[in-house]
């Protein structure tokens, strides 16, 4: 039986969708009165268990019975009031996940980190697998609490744990905009001004899906894999998604002492709201920066090819306009 973290979730529900479409028998993993709202139109076949990863009790409980887990539970922060939940969370959870599945005997960790876990350095322009990390000032809390959180699974194979780690970039999928990635869709869609000096690394949600579904179902051990399909300008990634809502694309370039100071807006704006910023410091600071997150890895391990951005990004908007034509 398959036991998914983070169900909930926006990566996590359409895990649970992939294991219902092929009949695998999964428990799925929420902390108590989380919102389970994405996945109501398969509610009926879903079996729930409630455990918080901040709780090894709870945690090792809802694991009983299970032979593989997929953990996709995760704070997405670089909000710096939040630093200490996304570390306590990212890190301190994994290794409840891990010691619960050495206790329990468990044959398989899926474990969900991102590519930010694999570091950034002044000058680089092409990262894979094998980057080293070092300390360095692009590295954010989030991604030191991703780098963290895989050294555990490490650990939990050195200790005889079968694992294998997924590494996605920016996530795009047709869900609620007002969580994780899927807010870059609404902030387009409220025409919002700024856009950041750069580019991003994006992959469509049902292919880190695939993925991870491979994974859980290979005897590849201990291996870490980039789920990237490209990188965009962040400037053309907004005037795509504009185009195709009919809006107003963001238009005033954010250079790195600008986007600090409207890193401080969004943050003091955030906090009155009780949401998360878009820009903060920590993004910030990446402004002007050039990454390209290689993909040979998984493409020649596993045969794989990405979906091209186009068809992602109809996928998404054609979405978003359906929920928006609704409410009016």
């Amino acid at each position: 039986m398959i036991a998914v973290t983070g169900a909930n979730g926006l990566l996590g529900s359409f895990i649970v969708r992939k294991l219902i479409e092929n009949n695998e028998t999964f428990v799925a993993i929420r902390r108590k009165d989380s919102d389970t709202s994405l996945l109501n139109d398969v509610a009926k076949h879903i079996t729930w268990r409630e455990a918080d990863v901040l709780d090894p009790l709870e945690i090792t409980d809802a694991l009983k019975d299970v032979t593989h887990v997929i953990h996709t539970a995760a704070i997405v922060s670089f909000n710096p009031h939040r630093a200490t939940a996304v570390m306590d969370i990212n890190v301190l959870g994994t290794r409840h996940i891990v010691d619960a599945c050495l206790a329990l005997g468990i044959k398989r960790l899926v474990h969900v980190s991102s590519v930010a876990a694999l570091g950034r350095q002044k000058g680089q322009t092409l990262i894979d697998e094998k980057n080293m990390w070092v300390d360095s000032p692009l590295n954010s809390v989030y991604a030191q609490s991703k780098y963290q959180a895989e050294l555990e699974v490490f650990r939990g194979q050195e200790e005889g744990l079968s694992t294998a780690i997924i590494n996605p970039s920016i996530i795009l999928a047709p869900s609620d905009w007002t969580r994780s990635s899927a807010k870059l869709f609404k902030y387009c869609w409220d025409e919002r001004p700024f856009y950041i000096d750069g580019s991003l690394n994006y992959v469509d949600v049902r292919d880190v899906t695939n993925i991870i579904y491979t994974l859980l179902h290979s005897n590849v051990q201990g291996r870490r894999f980039i789920a990237n399909a490209g990188k965009i300008s962040y400037k053309s990634f907004f005037q795509s998604i504009a185009k195709k809502f009919r809006k107003k694309s963001p238009s005033i370039k954010l250079n790195k002492t600008l986007a600090r100071a409207v890193a401080r807006v969004e943050t003091f704006r955030a906090w009155l709201g009780k949401n998360e910023p878009l820009i903060t410091r920590e993004t910030a600071r990446l402004a002007g920066s050039e990454f390209l997150y290689d993909n040979q890895n998984v493409r020649k391990t596993f045969s794989f090819e990405f979906q091209p951005f186009d068809e992602t990004l109809d996928w998404c908007c054609q979405h978003y306009l359906a929920k928006m034509e609704t409410k009016n």
